[in-house]
């Protein structure tokens, strides 16, 4: 089988890629980063009355229209403790922000432009009409829909959520991701390695970025190499309605990379496997009916940058949720060679230029297995299938691993 592009590697797995629909009622403190499954609407008024913007004074505004108006002052409104009488004429009450405009009040005058008389105040500046009050159903009113389905539930939303009296909503079931790590070598963290055994990594990593795309995340631990506990863990994925099964390791087909073939042997339809890219070629993607399966291959690096290419973006359009920017473009710090058929992932850090412009730096070693230089990258130089040479200083297109360091 040909290798395929990562483009093309994309788009293939994506066009297969069908939203989740079944929805969910969560409380609102568990819907940050949700998405909403439909339309919310208010359930209450807002403001539920006329109320005061500002601290100051509730007058009549055809008792103050010009500097030098005396006022009787009668009384307080303020927040949570309504005035309950009516403002007549030639009278006021002491208001503060928040609070409701008295029946027959309909303006406001600030603190500072009043000075106190005995029993009252004199206006030092004209008054507006509805001067510094927030009209009743300002914001929104009752049965008002306010976020439509689809709406992602940020900081902004969850406030007004909140605000229209809403303490659950509905929200679409986050997608479903069972990971499993294949490797007779592999310990988990805090072992004691023996001769020929290593600390599985990739797990954790891969594990946290499918929770931050959106995803939930069934840990199905180290599976050795062995068909029979491979096609088990594939087993105890499907039985927990997993919508995406993810393997790390033993993808390609040497003598002890059995998880494809066992895999297909469970019934699974090869996609395809083989992408022209550095690192990760040994990817492998595939199907179980509705269940998409993603072959990541073991080496840590590797892992990751796949999960970058092509979990990230399978999980998040599975839950309905915009991609993350990750593409920008910098300057080259040193001078690039021309590469050859695969499209090369080089980790770099961002470091300033002499004019202050951010230049992408590589790092001398990139090897595949090193963890270390992935955790002090910013960003991923690309470097597509037979580019020429990339002089220092000339832009240079960049995958960005922490999106937050590019406006």
């Amino acid at each position: 089988m040909n290798m395929l592009s990562v483009v093309d590697a994309q788009e293939r797995l994506l066009s297969k890629a069908r939203p989740v629909e079944v929805s969910q009622i969560v409380g609102i403190s568990e819907a940050e980063g949700r998405v909403l499954a439909a339309d919310l609407s208010a359930r209450l008024t807002q403001p539920p009355f006329d109320a005061s913007a500002m601290d100051g004074y509730a007058l009549r505004r055809e008792d103050a229209p010009d500097p030098g108006a005396e006022l009787k002052l009668i009384g307080t409104s303020s927040a949570g403790h309504a005035f309950e009488g009516v403002v007549g004429k030639g009278e006021t009450v002491r208001i503060f922000t928040g609070a409701p405009v008295p029946t027959g009040a309909d303006s406001v005058l600030l603190q500072e432009d009043a000075t106190k008389t005995d029993g009252g105040i004199r206006t030092a500046f004209p008054v507006r009409q509805s001067q510094h009050v927030r009209p009743r159903g300002q914001d929104f009113v009752e049965g008002e829909m306010v976020l439509s389905a689809g709406s992602v539930l940020d900081f902004s939303r969850l406030t007004v959520a909140a605000g229209m009296n809403h303490a659950t909503m509905s929200v679409l079931r986050k997608p479903r991701v069972a990971l499993l790590a294949t490797g007779d070598e592999l310990l988990p963290p805090g072992s004691v390695p023996g001769p020929a055994q290593i600390i599985a990594s990739s797990t954790f990593g891969v594990a946290a970025l499918s929770r931050t795309a959106g995803a939930e995340v069934l840990d199905l631990g180290i599976v050795p190499d062995d068909k029979a506990a491979i096609s088990a863990a594939v087993d105890r994925a499907r039985d927990a309605k997993a919508d995406i099964i993810v393997t790390l390791g033993g993808a390609s087909v040497g003598d002890h990379d059995l998880v494809q073939a066992t895999l297909l042997a469970s019934g699974m339809e090869l996609d395809f496997w083989r992408i022209a890219m550095r690192p990760g070629k040994p990817l492998m993607v595939g199907r179980f009916g509705d269940i998409h399966v993603l072959g990541l291959p073991g080496n840590p690096v590797s892992s990751l940058v796949c999960g970058l290419l092509f979990l990230e973006p399978l999980i998040r359009k599975l839950a309905s949720l915009p991609p993350v920017k990750r593409a920008a473009t910098v300057e080259a710090a040193v001078t690039l060679r021309g590469n050859d058929h695969r499209q090369d992932y080089v980790r770099a850090r961002l470091v300033p230029s002499f004019s202050g412009t951010l230049q992408a730096e590589p790092f001398e070693k990139q090897d595949s297995s090193m963890m270390k230089t992935f955790a002090n990258a910013d960003c991923l130089i690309v470097r597509p299938p037979q580019a020429p040479e990339l002089l220092a200083g000339s832009p240079c297109p960049v995958m960005m691993l922490r999106p937050d360091l590019i406006g």
